[in-house]
């Protein structure tokens, strides 16, 4: 007798409950993690927190009959959608480590301590940044590169690594937002449908007024100020003269980056491609430092180079100069040191393609919809949203692509321009990002920099100041922008 075939089980709609399983879940263990294990939770009980909350997603949504193949095939979407970033990171990691040993990261940061003052220290750090990232269009190479270096002065000269750090970021954000270079400036205006200049212009209304904010802020914290130090610069640069030939030639794989960056190359072939030129500028221009970091004197001189590099990019390098500070900031980079990243953005973005796709943030996103009855209303609700999505979703660019893809048809019916949109879905879902520890924003940001997000999180003063003014914008009807009468009635009924 023939088997007969298994019945198909009825899918379900998911309901409020079994949205809000798997995210009570995720919160009751996130926050257990913090409360047991402190600043350290970011080193692995985060991440389990996240795996097994998405265990929890992935039950909840076999229960409510979808196969297992569906979710697998989920999860094998929510990793390829991260491919990119996982290759930046290694990336970065391996540039870290070869421009530490090629003299790049040493000399910016003799030059830097000569020409920063302490008092100027946390506003010159943000501009700086916010120039490079306007004119590469890239947050995360921004502060990958020139961050890494001013986070290490700051130790040197005597201010804060913490503040510093807070003041890379909110630089490195604006130029993000507002540099036609940027894919997630080019994302917001696409997907709202907003001519990429026009949606420039208008996000200018809210991140120009949000950096002085942030530039005044630091004036004022660097200018109280207590600069100690326990080592005196003149020490530390003649230590690093005796380790390194200090020379503007040791820059040369920055003008390197930023030409191809500038170039528009896949930012990790451009960030590979640097950090290759580190490796082989170490041995024109360091080989001391490299025969140094090997330490093998049994091995043939060509072979010792090709071991740094390589020893480098892998694991990063290793400088025992006799002075903590200094040996804190060159001992560090390879593509090992941003693993614990790697585990980490996995298990958000895993939990939040799995939470989109099955229909259950939006569950909890149209009631909301359905209520925001003003333009104020509305504009708090995509907000809401963003920040939301990047708390449970752990990705910007679900945090960005799904409150414009969600709230352009309701925005055209309103007659509002589609650049109001872009702009408060990237107030809300871009800038927001690197604030949540388990984000791949935030996630790259603490191990780049070396500081935890739960510690320079208050001093993002621009990505603070950016979602709260354009909720400000919404509520009282400052720079909001509307279709032409005709335009909007057209497209009303078009929808209708």
């Amino acid at each position: 007798m023939a088997d007969l075939p298994r019945p198909v089980r009825p899918v379900k709609e998911p309901s409020l409950l079994d949205v809000l399983i798997p995210l009570v879940t995720l919160i009751v263990l996130i926050a257990g993690s913090v409360y047991l294990f402190g600043l350290d939770a970011i080193t692995g009980p985060t991440q389990v927190a996240l795996i097994l909350s998405t265990m929890v997603a992935a039950l909840v949504i076999l229960k409510n009959g979808h196969p297992w193949s569906e979710i697998s095939a989920s999860g094998g979407r929510a990793v390829a959608s991260i491919v990119s970033a996982i290759f930046i990171l290694l990336s970065v990691g391996a540039l870290i480590g070869t421009w530490n040993m090629s003299g790049t990261i040493p000399t910016l940061v003799h030059y830097g301590i000569q020409l920063l003052q302490p008092n100027w220290f946390y506003p010159a750090a943000a501009l700086i940044c916010a120039v490079i990232s306007v004119g590469i269009g890239s947050s995360w190479t921004t502060a990958g590169t020139i961050g890494v270096g001013l986070v290490g002065i700051a130790s040197l000269v005597g201010v804060s690594p913490v503040i510093t750090a807070g003041a890379v970021i909110s630089g490195s954000y604006f130029g993000d937002k507002t540099s036609p270079l940027s894919e997630t400036t080019l994302l917001s205006a696409q997907l709202a449908g907003a001519d990429i200049y026009s949606h420039i212009r208008a996000q200018l209304w809210t991140s120009v007024p949000s950096f002085i904010l942030a530039m005044i802020v630091f004036l004022v914290l660097g200018l109280r100020t207590e600069v100690v130090s326990n080592v005196e610069t003149a020490v530390e640069l003649s230590k690093l003269d005796q380790l390194f030939w200090i020379t503007p030639l040791n820059l040369i794989p920055l003008a390197f980056l930023v030409f191809l960056s500038i170039r528009k190359f896949p930012p990790s072939l451009a960030i590979m491609s640097a950090a290759l030129m580190g490796g082989v500028m170490a041995v024109i221009l360091q080989p001391q430092a490299v025969t140094r970091f090997v330490n093998d004197p049994a091995l043939a001189q060509p072979l010792v180079f090709v071991k740094g590099i390589w020893m480098a990019m892998a694991n990063g390098y290793q400088e025992n100069s006799g002075i903590l500070e200094i040996d804190q900031l060159l001992s560090r980079g390879g593509m090992d040191s941003m693993l614990l990243t790697l585990w980490i953005i996995i298990g958000a973005v895993t939990f939040g393609t799995l939470m989109e796709e099955f229909g259950m943030l939006a569950k909890l996103i149209n009631p909301l919809l359905l209520r925001a009855h003003t333009t104020g209303l509305l504009f708090a609700t995509i907000v809401a949203t963003g920040v939301g999505l990047n708390i449970v979703a752990g990705d910007q660019y679900i945090a960005l692509v799904l409150p414009a893809r969600i709230f352009r048809v309701e925005f055209q019916k309103r007659g509002l321009q589609p650049q109001n949109l872009s702009r408060v879905a990237a107030d809300a879902g871009t800038v927001t990002s690197p604030l949540v520890p388990w984000n791949s924003c935030g996630a790259y940001m603490a191990a780049t920099l070396g500081i935890s997000t739960f510690l320079y999180l208050p001093f993002c003063i621009f990505n603070i100041a950016s979602p709260i003014l354009s909720l400000l914008y919404g509520i009282t009807g400052f720079k909001i922008e509307r279709l032409p009468v005709a335009a909007g009635s057209e497209l009303t009924s078009k929808i209708n």
